[in-house]
């Protein structure tokens, strides 16, 4: 038992549920740090100043190094947007894509190695057919944060942690492996193709795209905006014309070179 715990707790900026753990934590707890930040900044020296008995990672936009880790006299725990099927990268994506009927989120111990500490405890919720990977990564913020209310309680009443008996089904998935996923080629299946696009679509997000001719197409979700028939790529198209509408059309508000597979749609990106 910890009488008067301290708590370092790590989060994202501008995010509606991590401002309510905050506040949580600052009526609940006498002694705290809050830090917050966005995933390309650097990660807080300040942070190596901390001493103290919690470190509690609510969807760290950062790593926390084991340097770090190891300043917790008690625990360092993560919140999870995903179930013990999909630690790493992408869960959301991969279980849109699966077809999975239930997902979740999870509270696990932190260890050096991404998504493989044990379990504090899992809760689990419906996946429906009509969701999106939006849909579902707002469903897993609501969860998380009851789960972060129930988790943490104990905490504050100088109680140990709950222990889960679920473990993780796999190693964690890779950034690499998300971003095959976003890959779309001419040869896939009319079903294969749309559950990678559905798979991938995240609002302001890159998403699924085919190269072609050695240009990058991403996937458009407004089908309808500047596309003309003549602006059309077809993938089987030698690359010296491929390269000569990819010239004259690459030009600013005005008609954008496309591929269309299957209904879908794919605008030429320029750097």
């Amino acid at each position: 038992m910890v009488r008067n715990p301290s708590v370092l707790l790590i989060g994202k900026k501008n995010d509606f549920y991590y401002e309510r753990a905050i506040k949580f934590v600052k009526v609940h707890f006498q002694k705290y740090q809050v830090f917050m930040g966005k995933r390309n900044e650097q990660f807080p020296e300040d942070i190596d100043k901390w001493q103290g008995d919690y470190i509690v990672s609510y969807l760290s936009p950062w790593i926390i190094p084991n340097s770090t880790l190891k300043k917790a006299k008690k625990a360092c725990i993560n919140f999870h947007p995903g179930p013990p099927e999909y630690p790493g990268i992408g869960c959301t994506n991969f279980a849109i894509y699966n077809k999975e009927n239930t997902f979740g989120v999870t509270c696990h111990h932190m260890e050096e190695k991404v998504d493989t500490g044990r379990m504090v405890a899992v809760r689990r919720f419906p996946l429906y057919e009509s969701d999106t990977v939006f849909s579902l990564t707002q469903r897993c913020y609501e969860y998380i944060f009851k789960l972060f209310c129930e988790v943490i309680t104990p905490i504050v009443a100088g109680d140990e942690l709950a222990i889960s008996e679920e473990f993780w089904k796999r190693k964690p998935l890779k950034r690499i492996e998300l971003q095959e996923l976003c890959k779309i080629s001419p040869e896939m299946a009319a079903d294969e193709i749309k559950r990678r696009v559905k798979a991938v679509t995240f609002p302001k997000q890159p998403g699924a795209y085919i190269e072609v001719g050695g240009i990058i197409f991403n996937y458009q979700t407004n089908k309808t905006k500047n596309l003309h028939d003549f602006c059309k790529i077809s993938p089987d198209m030698p690359v010296e014309t491929i390269w000569k509408k990819i010239n004259a059309f690459n030009f600013p508000k005005e008609p954008s070179a496309y591929v269309e597979i299957d209904g879908e749609i794919f605008i030429a990106q320029f750097n």
